[in-house]
């Protein structure tokens, strides 16, 4: 039979509220026709099983995990129904627990399989689904980044979690050395460039040569067609293009911003004191950024609604 995707049990489990490993064991059963794994998992009972598991998960925490020495870092999120979950003492150990667990996977389906940390007697699936009739609300590792410095590279992989774990951002910095690796200096330097990128939301690479091209041509085909031109000499026109332009991609990057601790100077600025003060060359190799919750559809309902809905429920 076709092989299984990651899209395929994602749209399952979507549909179904179920998980992952359930979905593609389904999938797998019925030859990957959906609308049969839903009645699969029915008749197995699963999706009852999991009560609370189709419910939406928007809320929840965002966290991190550096092994000591900072070699590897993980940046996760595990998503919950509502904010007084996300808050709870149990859910809290839960996502620190898998965060730790992630560094040792590459995919939240593989994390999902193994033993879980703090008991290995269960998976870190039946975790969950024991965690979410525990909590009585649905429970969802939605995604986790992992870095780790390659083998003969020198640095640091660092992390910065805000407001409360709303808000995380994974970085990996180089150096040349391992002594300048582990100076207070470029520690320092490696948390105020995280809480930098946590503080742009509209920052996606590093430096504008990073930027793809089609990125930039798409910016320059909106400057072009822009009304304000619509008049103007086609050479006046190119010019006052690549000036937008020029200043958009520097908008999207990294260096290019103002250091929030001192506006007078960029991160590019900043990382050239660092370079100049330790001795030899500094570079930010990498970021990921996430914000709880983004691109989930969440449910509107108000109180009155969902007490009607759990007293039609029972």
């Amino acid at each position: 039979m076709a092989e299984i995707s990651a899209k395929i049990v994602q749209e399952l489990r979507q549909k179904t509220g179920v998980g992952m490993m359930d979905c593609k064991k389904a999938l797998k059963e019925n030859e990957g026709d959906i609308e049969k794994s839903i009645e699969w998992l029915r008749k197995k009972g699963i999706a009852k099983a999991d009560k609370g598991a189709g419910r939406i998960a928007a809320e929840g925490l965002v966290d991190n995990y550096i092994q000591p020495g900072g070699q590897v870092g993980v940046l996760i999120e595990v998503n919950c129904q509502t904010d007084f979950v996300a808050r709870n003492d149990a859910f809290k150990a839960l996502v620190q627990n898998l965060a730790r667990q992630a560094a040792t996977v590459d995919s939240v389906e593989s994390l999902l399989t193994q033993p879980y940390i703090e008991n290995e007697s269960v998976t870190v699936d039946l975790f969950i689904k024991q965690t979410i009739a525990q909590l009585g609300e649905n429970i969802q590792v939605r995604r986790f980044v992992k870095f780790a410095l390659p083998e003969g590279t020198q640095g640091v992989v660092d992390s910065y979690i805000h407001t409360g774990g709303r808000v995380g951002v994974l970085v990996e910095l180089n150096s040349q050395s391992e002594s300048v690796a582990a100076s207070e200096q470029f520690q320092t330097l490696s948390r105020n460039v995280a809480m930098q990128i946590a503080a742009c939301p509209n920052v996606e690479y590093v430096s504008v040569d990073e930027i793809p091209a089609e990125i930039a041509q798409k910016e320059k085909d909106i400057e072009m067609g822009r009304d304000d031109l619509g008049n103007k000499p086609q050479n006046v026109k190119e010019k006052i293009v690549q000036g937008r332009i020029d200043k958009r991609l520097k908008e999207m990057t990294l260096l290019d911003q103002p250091y929030i601790r001192d506006q007078s100077t960029t991160v590019e600025e900043l990382v050239k004191q660092s370079v100049s003060q330790l001795g030899e060359n500094i570079q930010i190799r990498r970021f990921v950024r996430y914000i709880l919750g983004e691109g989930i559809e969440k449910q509107e309902s108000n109180f009155a609604d969902e007490v009607a809905a759990q007293i039609g429920s029972k």
